[in-house]
């Protein structure tokens, strides 16, 4: 069975000596209590939970699944304990409001610990996942009386949530869906319809579940224009705050799935299900972006922890695999060396390693900034964090799921016959990964959002703070190797982008043709900028920590080997963005047969 281990020393490196988190919270209104220490000891028991607690019980539910009979879903062994120990724990409730129950502290620190619950077993942390979304998205956006029925046992975690949007004629077009909301005398409402690919949508884990549905209302317009959004709990809840009988809120049943097998993937019924409007009517998209943005950020995550736990495991089979005899000889007087002596080996190494190291640094600059534009109380300083979201969300979402796709095929890869095999841990990864370049949105739909919906739709405005930060940081560092290649780069990903924009004024098709490429040329770039802000650090520490020389070498080796290997795939993709909608659009759709 695959060991999963906290990459403790990398993540502290991202927080303290890169991303400078300790003066992150200390400028942060109401993060007093998130010291050095305090994030210290919070890391590391979380690091023991996922380690010692959930991974062990990754392969088992993947192998056992969720099991579906006379309409209740039971979980895989040991996965309903794991969550009482999560919630006796206090977890779920770290980074939400005090006032209903949490710790209060900061939304970073949550992401951080939300990497090795990813990390160590993704179909497990979806269900608490799942309810941290509707905690966030109920306390943005529901009244004060919904608050309080709700949000209490949801941040203590004694009942658990869900999103649902989807629709059997429906996927990411929600302007198509057909659930009712029939409004009640008493100002509630009865929701019909059937959602479906509700992950988390029923289990044996909690006493009641909080479904936070999109649905129509009677006079409402087409589109998107007529979407509202409620809260339906799968059972009716007492003045009390405690279940009661059932709501009409049935699970029809349970996906058979690629990957995923320890997370219930469910059909919910609900049949004039009592409901509670969140927001004003017909708004219901705006307020459910609260839930879907959180989501995007955090199958980012799920990506990146796929990434780090098939690099963990590859790295480990690498150095113990003996085959053939390296150019330099590892063991001279024995019949073959351990398979990391071979250069093709370390080409699948090193880009496991560049992209869960720098995949974790872009995750956690966007959970920084979570944090600025939900708590900070300067407002430009809130609306550069918006807007460095706006940009960034689809890419973290986008680009590091599909590398996620490569890095974890790079470990079935190094494994050979034996990463192709169940009981190794590696095939899991590649399929249980797939899912994340699918949901909250495909990626194909993360690179319209990127180029159309964000940077062209503001005229490249939306780029702005993330490139002027490029900017300071290349004439910082004006005389750093890195520095030059980057701002190269950044000077090419800009002018890209307006060809792109020039070609798209004379053909609509252009942005769609584009799109996805785009997106994954903008991740190359953003994370190129993680890796020499990494790689200028570690410079730096060098000069006064000589104890760790090693650690801060490998940094620098890694950052050369992404300049050098992994960068310059911008190259092929700027020429098929530029190669135009044409070779995509001309062919007639009966010539397919063909």
């Amino acid at each position: 069975m695959p060991e999963y281990k906290a990459p403790l020393r990398d993540m502290q490196f991202v927080l303290n000596e890169v991303l400078d988190f300790e003066n992150h919270y200390a400028q942060l209104p109401g993060a007093e209590d998130a010291t050095p220490d305090m994030v210290n000891a919070i890391v590391e028991e979380a690091a023991k939970f996922a380690e010692n607690i959930i991974a062990p019980l990754n392969q088992l539910g993947d192998e056992i699944g969720c099991q579906f009979s006379d309409g209740l879903v039971t979980t895989p062994p040991g996965f309903k304990e794991a969550h009482d120990q999560y919630v006796e724990g206090g977890w779920i409730g770290l980074a939400h409001n005090s006032e209903y129950g949490g710790q209060g502290l900061p939304k970073s620190l949550g992401h951080v610990v939300k990497e090795l619950m990813s990390s160590a077993n993704h179909a497990w942390n979806q269900y608490p996942s799942l309810t941290a979304g509707a905690i966030s998205t109920i306390n943005a956006h529901a009244s004060e009386e919904l608050k309080q029925a709700y949000l209490p046992k949801l941040v203590a975690g004694t009942w658990s949530g869900t999103m649902c949007l989807t629709e059997a004629h429906c996927g990411s077009d929600l302007g198509l869906l057909r659930t009712k909301a029939e409004p009640n005398a008493d100002g509630s409402y009865n929701i019909s319809g059937s959602k479906i690919f509700i992950s988390a949508g029923d289990h044996d884990f909690t006493d009641n579940i909080i479904h936070i549905v999109l649905a129509r209302l009677p006079d409402a317009p087409a589109g998107v224009k007529g979407i509202s959004l409620f809260i339906v709990p799968k059972n009716t809840v007492t003045g009390e705050g405690a279940p009661s009988v059932s709501n009409h809120v049935s699970c029809g049943s349970i996906e058979e799935k690629m990957g995923t097998h320890g997370n219930a993937t469910c059909v919910i019924n609900f049949d004039a299900a009592k409901g509670h409007l969140i927001g004003q009517p017909h708004k219901g998209m705006s307020a459910m972006f609260t839930f879907i943005n959180e989501s995007r950020l955090g199958v980012a995550q799920e990506g990146h922890g796929h990434i780090e736990a098939s690099f963990q495991n590859a790295l480990a089979y690498a150095k113990d695999r003996v085959q053939m005899r390296g150019t330099v000889r590892k063991n001279p007087d024995q019949p073959a060396d351990p398979i990391i002596v071979h250069a093709d080996v370390r080409r699948m190494l090193l880009t496991q390693k560049a992209l869960a190291e720098g995949g974790r640094l872009l995750n956690y600059f966007c959970a920084q900034q979570v944090d600025i534009a939900s708590k900070s109380d300067n407002a430009e300083q809130r609306q550069q964090a918006e807007t460095l979201l706006a940009l960034l969300t689809p890419i973290a979402k986008g680009f590091l799921t599909e590398i996620s796709l490569e890095a974890t095929s790079n470990g079935v890869q190094i494994l050979g016959g034996h990463g192709f095999i169940s009981e190794w841990g590696q095939e899991q990864h590649y399929r249980d990964t797939r899912i994340t370049a699918i949901y909250e949105g495909t990626n194909g739909i993360q690179g319209l959002d990127l180029l159309g919906r964000k940077i062209l739709a503001s005229d490249g405005k939306v780029m702005a703070p993330f490139v002027d930060m490029v900017k300071e940081f290349c004439r910082d560092n004006s005389g750093h190797a890195l520095a030059q290649t980057l701002q190269q780069s950044l000077e090419q990903w800009l002018a890209l982008t307006d060809k792109i924009g020039e070609k798209a004024a004379a053909n609509p098709d252009e942005v769609n043709a584009a799109a996805y490429d785009y997106l994954m040329y903008s991740g190359y770039v953003v994370l190129a900028y993680f890796w020499a802000r990494s790689s200028v650090s570690a410079e730096q520490a060098l000069k006064v920590n000589s104890d760790e020389a090693g650690f801060y070498q490998a940094k620098q080796a890694t950052a050369q080997f992404y300049f050098e290997r992994l960068l310059p795939r911008t190259d092929s993709l700027a020429k098929t963005i530029l190669s135009g909608a044409n070779n995509l659009m001309a062919l007639e759709e009966a010539a397919f047969n063909f």
